[in-house]
């Protein structure tokens, strides 16, 4: 249980997450979910009508997938479109992400009267994969996330003034969970206002007669007003029953729904039972997993002497796994409002915690950083992209590489540097991460000036696989009017060219596609592939990398003319 860390390194690490969620922040390949795709889409639709409301989409069911919040800061943030870039778009999600980190450092630093405690908690969520993967995108968690932790974080900072308040915190609490229901879902107010009914319970002792009394009225108000605040959508939305159908009956109860058999084998079986929520759960702390389980497992054998923040915090994080284990789809990609919770008893806990969590982060944080070294110097020596082009990283990654495997290494030879160097690992592999795609985000994977210039204004059709994932051709492709065909297909150039004037089709690397006479390649840059054979996997681990992991794309011009093109389908809708 040895391993100190001081205040000095703590900031080190700290500075270190802050460079972490900034590094490659605009990257087409940051750890993301598929949803930002539909949401970047939504929102260039409404910032074309120039309304705020009712959002608009070219997609089937999914105009009022979300409420409006999150597109509204999106719109404003791009400058209602015109400034369309990723970062312009994910820069928002990274302030939520800060703001609850310092938040979580606030409150943590009050009641355990220690400034290196408190940044360690911040610090610690920072590093948890699910934070990292969800809070940076522009996705709908970062403010859910934000929203819903002010609450929580304010009785555990103000402590019984909090707690006693009859009007302020209530009022407080209100405002905060109806935005997190505008951000998100009218859903997150079951498990709020269950969560901070047993915050009150567990303040007054246990005592029910005692929260009857002086607490129930305050749940009744925030739970009142924060729905008031998420109904200002129906009030605003001049089509509301758009607004029912589409969210409150086909995106919020349709998850009661049995998936499989029924709902109660569903329950305790299979991909969506119980037992997977808790695994996706502690997941959610990614290489910090097995620290996290020892973390609870300490909470368990300290529990009658823990302290009241302690409990607290594991009533929060017990109230949002008991509530969301109630819907038929279960994800612990519900419980991230609660993860700050997770960092703070973990943090709290830091000297006592045996070794073996850190040990086993480290070996983990090994053998992402050799694969990664391992890929990147098998692609950037074996020359698979022939004379034309070469995959070059610069000296300065592969400092960055060998410095963080020594470290890592450090980590697991040196007791005293295991748990710094387990936590500042976790941000030096998310970086190792980007800095090995950098090549495919320059010039390598896009098209050049002139290819874009000369599709700009014309109808062109692409890849897709993936629902709106023409957005992400929208940065590559600027001014060109998009158009999607089944991914599965991009291999078949004849046919295609056979089909569409203008289309972006895939060949393997280093085999130029065979194209009519009349057709003209009019640009080409290198994609990664999303789904491999065994063979082409064997292949991969024997060294042939490059020529399986990645693709050419070409943009081709073909003499083929559409006669009806209103009703040819869109796979990207």
């Amino acid at each position: 249980m040895r391993s100190h860390l001081s205040l000095r390194n703590t900031i080190f690490i700290a500075l270190l997450a802050i460079f972490t969620y900034l590094y490659g922040l605009d990257s087409r390949f940051a750890p993301k979910n598929g949803d930002e795709y539909p949401y970047m889409h939504i929102v260039r639709m409404t910032a074309d009508t120039g309304q705020w409301l009712p959002l608009q989409s070219e997609m089937e069911g999914l105009k009022n997938t979300k409420p409006p919040l999150i597109f509204w800061e999106a719109i404003a943030s791009t400058q209602w479109g015109q400034h369309w870039t990723l970062f312009a778009l994910r820069w928002p999600s990274v302030l939520y992400t800060g703001l609850t980190a310092l938040l979580l450092f606030l409150a943590v630093r009050r009641f355990s009267g220690n400034t290196k405690t408190g940044l360690l908690a911040s610090v610690v969520w920072l590093s948890f994969f699910a934070t990292y993967r969800y809070g940076r995108p522009f996705l709908t968690d970062p403010p859910e996330v934000f929203w819903l932790s002010i609450p929580f974080l304010a009785l555990l900072y103000w402590g019984k003034s909090a707690f006693e308040s009859k009007l302020a915190f209530p009022l407080l609490a209100a405002f905060c969970i109806g935005l997190a229901l505008l951000s998100k879902s009218f859903a997150y107010i079951v498990p709020a206002t269950f969560a901070l009914g047993l915050y009150f319970w567990r303040w007054r002792a246990w005592s029910i007669p005692e929260v009857l009394k002086k607490d129930l009225y305050k749940l009744f108000v925030i739970a009142f007003l924060a729905l008031g605040i998420f109904a200002l959508w129906f009030a605003l939305d001049p089509y509301p029953q758009d607004v029912w159908r589409e969210f409150v009956l086909g995106e919020n109860a349709g998850k009661f729904e049995a998936r499989s058999s029924n709902y109660f084998l569903d329950l305790v079986r299979g991909g969506d039972s119980i037992w997977m929520l808790s695994l996706t759960s502690l997941a959610n702390a990614g290489l910090f997993l097995f620290v996290l389980i020892s973390t609870l497992r300490q909470c368990w054998r300290e529990r009658r002497f823990m302290s009241l923040e302690e409990s607290l915090l594991l009533l929060w994080v017990l109230a949002f796994f008991l509530v969301f284990s109630l819907p038929s789809q279960r994800s612990g990609r519900y419980l991230l409002p609660v993860m700050p919770a997770f960092a703070a008893l973990i943090a709290l806990g830091w000297d006592r915690l045996p070794l073996w969590g850190f040990r086993i982060a480290l070996i983990l944080q090994v053998i992402v950083l050799a694969a990664l070294s391992w890929v990147g110097g098998n692609l950037q020596l074996s020359a698979f992209l022939g004379d034309a082009a070469s995959w070059s990283y610069s000296p300065l990654h592969w400092v960055f590489m060998g410095f963080s495997l020594l470290l890592a290494c450090y980590g697991l030879v040196m007791k005293d540097a295991c748990k710094s160097a387990a936590l500042a690992g976790c941000f030096l592999s998310y970086c190792a991460l980007t800095s090995s795609l950098a090549p495919l985000e320059g010039s390598l994977g896009r098209y050049d000036a002139s290819a874009i210039q000369s599709v700009a204004g014309q109808d062109v059709w692409i890849p897709c696989d993936y629902r709106a994932k023409d957005e992400e051709y929208r940065l590559l492709l600027p001014n060109a009017h998009l158009h999607g065909y089944p991914a599965k297909d991009a291999g078949e150039i004849t046919a295609l060219s056979t089909l569409y004037p203008l289309v972006a089709v895939q060949a393997p690397i280093g085999v130029k596609p065979e194209i009519c006479e009349e057709c003209k390649i009019v640009g080409q840059r290198m994609e990664m592939r999303a789904r491999h054979s065994n063979a082409e996997i064997q292949a991969m681990l024997r060294g042939h990398i490059g020529e399986h992991l990645f693709v050419t794309e070409y943009l081709i011009s073909t003499p083929a003319v559409i006669v009806d093109q209103l009703n040819l389908k869109d796979a990207c809708r």
